[in-house]
């Protein structure tokens, strides 16, 4: 037996589209997904905000969890406040390269040729922090907290490459400084922080390859 929703229902939103037509849609995304890559050298070029506003909102479209969207997106473009995100975060990013991180993980690093030092958290015009929202005095207890914020952050990638602008995702570890850095309660818990810009004229990346899809696709 079906248990019965507690929402007032409405018909459901159709977005049909012809099969060759469908076809085409898809291949167009893809393509223009594959030149998505992981950028950390910014130009200084200012990025719209009705542009972050709306891969956002696109992002906050994502399904969650009990629909109870446990995620919080934390736009920063202050100068002083990038600052004092990065002077923290390259604390904690040393004390990893330095003493927590194992060989074998900086050995598969060391390729990428990374290391302590984030200045693309200064050097980008605006950095998203993503934020999981937990059980607080004016929030619920959120399902599946996880995998909720990382269809969202996916979501939030895809719209931000889609309208032409760069990111990467950088993970410092512990992250709780980024409540205080942007002044966000305990309840909410850092998931991820992406700087967004436009790549600088000399940009460089490393020359990677990705799996094809019959290395990841199983049809059965």
């Amino acid at each position: 037996m079906s248990t019965q929703p507690q929402y007032p229902v409405v018909p459901a939103p159709r977005f049909d589209v012809p099969p060759e037509q469908s076809v085409e849609r898809a291949r167009a995304f893809a393509d223009t997904m594959t030149l998505r890559r992981t950028v950390r050298d910014f130009s200084d070029r200012p990025v719209p905000r009705e542009v972050v506003e709306h891969a956002i909102r696109g992002a906050a479209t994502a399904p969650s969890g009990a629909n109870l969207q446990p995620w919080r997106f934390v736009v920063v473009t202050d100068p002083e406040r990038k600052r004092r995100l990065r002077d923290a975060a390259e604390r904690e990013e040393r004390e990893f390269y330095e003493k927590r991180a194992s060989q074998e993980w900086l050995d598969a690093l060391a390729p990428l040729g990374t290391d302590w030092r984030k200045p693309f958290l200064e050097d980008a015009p605006a950095v998203i922090i993503v934020f999981e929202v937990h059980k607080g005095p004016g929030t619920p207890r959120p399902y599946y907290v996880k995998e909720s914020v990382g269809i969202a952050v996916g979501f939030l990638l895809a719209g931000l490459h889609q309208a032409g602008l760069a990111t990467l995702t950088h993970t410092p570890s512990p992250m709780r400084f980024l409540n205080e850095v942007c002044d966000r309660p305990q309840e909410e818990r850092a998931y991820v922080v992406i700087p967004v810009g436009y790549p600088a004229d000399d940009a460089m990346v490393p020359d990677i390859t990705r799996k094809q899809v019959d290395e990841v696709a199983l049809w059965t």
